[in-house]
């Protein structure tokens, strides 16, 4: 097992590796810009680093200030947490070719998954199910694009093969409007990932996003840890999550496990990951996996009782997976709360100082959050200040429950999005479960017409 890990990210989940880290006995090395030199976790490292001004490019980003932060420091694994580098394959390389260990897949597995074709391409090749699309990146030729979408049907949408966040896709309903949406599409694909290459797929109306969580080791053992319902959210960004996803019948559950599981043993994985699918008329269809730790592993966590942060170094370290598919017995219900400073409403961000604050409690209540009494929050990062995660033997008990925290939770001094919170946990499609993913912004759209 290591003995030191560098941490290449900030906020919570750097707590929560460093919590990790510290019960398994591994010293931390914490890498922070200016801006965080007061944060929690940088206090309760054993050795920190400052790598930069507050500005991401120029800290968080940066490649050659993480290595050399390794380097003089003598730590032997780097851990990416989620977000910033934890799905950059160059990074990665950059890290096995420094001599250190990378904390997640190889650099060639990230590459085949971080692009949306090849890795739709592998999905097929091994028997998951995907949305009907191109074959591979769109051509030049108009004509040739206008009959592509004319055989998948309308409404399609367009999509960056380099994509993520939400960002460089385009829905279509009509051909009139195609060949702009298309040259839309590429260019900020071009500008936001430096790959111009698009693709087509089926939009469908009103799916659902259930994620499957996988856990690998690299002598291919693989099992998968049932799923989590993520379509509540806002611009692509998932707001609230839970698991299991309601309405899902077990058999189905195991039939789309076992595909993931097959599927990364296809592809050598390595590592935590996720396989994300949109769920309509009780069909899945695969868009994307997350080759990283994800910020809902959380409820995963809750429902299993498996720490997924330890098991990711464990294979790291080389180890096998003890646990076979029949260990794993999903049980309870979890939902997961992103805590942001921002407006509930409006969703400008928050940022500044924390004059008040104190995390609920009491059964079935863990709050990951790197904040604290008089903590300034920087304007530098993404707005997400902290997760409640509500546990219950039931669905309604952890809705109870997370209502309760919820309605405990005090954040003064800047704004937070709790009272959106609030309002969805009493939302009666919410409370019924199996919303689609366009559910909240249909609802917020509404709200700020009568507000209006």
């Amino acid at each position: 097992m290591f003995e030191k890990i560098l941490i290449a990210n900030r906020g919570e989940i750097a707590l929560r590796i460093q919590r990790a880290c510290r019960e398994m006995g591994i010293k931390t090395v914490v890498v922070h810009s200016q801006a965080d030199a007061e944060a929690k976790y940088v206090k309760l490292a054993d050795e920190s680093v400052c790598i930069g001004p507050p500005p991401s490019a120029q800290s968080y980003l940066n490649i050659p200030a993480i290595i050399s932060a390794a380097e003089v420091t003598d730590a032997e694994a780097i851990h990416p947490g989620y977000g910033f580098l934890s799905e950059n394959a160059d990074f990665a390389e950059r890290v096995e070719k420094s001599g250190f260990v990378f904390i997640g897949p190889r650099p060639e597995t990230i590459r085949l998954m971080g692009d949306k074709v090849s890795a739709k391409n592998a999905m097929k090749k091994a028997g998951v199910p995907c949305v009907p699309g191109s074959e591979g990146g769109l051509p030049e030729s108009v004509d040739e694009i206008r009959s592509i979408a004319r055989a998948i049907g309308y409404p399609i949408i367009i999509k960056a093969a380099a994509g993520g966040g939400g960002r460089g896709m385009r829905v279509v309903h009509t051909e009139a409007a195609l060949p702009n949406a298309v040259i839309i599409t590429r260019n900020e694909a071009q500008a936001a990932f430096g790959n111009p290459t698009v693709y087509a797929e089926k939009y469908l109306e009103n799916p659902r996003h259930i994620e499957f969580q996988v856990l690998a080791d690299e002598h291919r053992n693989a099992i998968y840890l049932g799923e989590r319902d993520c379509s509540m959210q806002r611009r692509h960004q998932k707001i609230i999550e839970e698991a299991p996803a309601p309405g899902i019948p077990p058999r189905l559950r195991d039939k789309m496990g076992t595909r993931c599981v097959d599927a990364c043993k296809r592809i050598g994985y390595r590592g935590v990951g996720t396989f994300e699918f949109l769920f309509e008329k009780n069909e899945f269809y695969f868009i994307e996996m997350n080759t990283r730790l994800q910020v809902e592993h959380t409820i995963t966590e809750a429902i299993t009782g498996i720490d997924l942060v330890q098991a990711q170094i464990r294979v790291a370290a080389g180890e096998k997976l003890t646990l076979r598919q029949r260990d794993i017995v999903l049980k309870g219900h979890a939902i997961e709360c992103r805590i942001a400073a921002e407006d509930p409403y409006k969703f400008t961000p928050s940022a500044g100082r924390i004059t008040q604050y104190h995390a609920p409690g009491g059964p079935g209540i863990r709050v990951d959050s790197h904040v604290y009494h008089n903590y300034f929050v920087p304007p530098y990062y993404d707005s997400m200040i902290g997760k409640i995660i509500a546990y219950g033997d039931s669905r309604d008990q952890a809705i109870a429950r997370m209502r309760i925290a919820l309605s405990e939770m005090v954040i003064e001094g800047i704004k937070t999005n709790t009272p959106l919170h609030l309002d969805l946990l009493s939302d009666a499609a919410f409370l019924n479960g199996g919303t689609s993913i366009h559910y909240l912004e249909q609802k917020l759209a509404n709200y700020n017409n009568n507000s209006g």
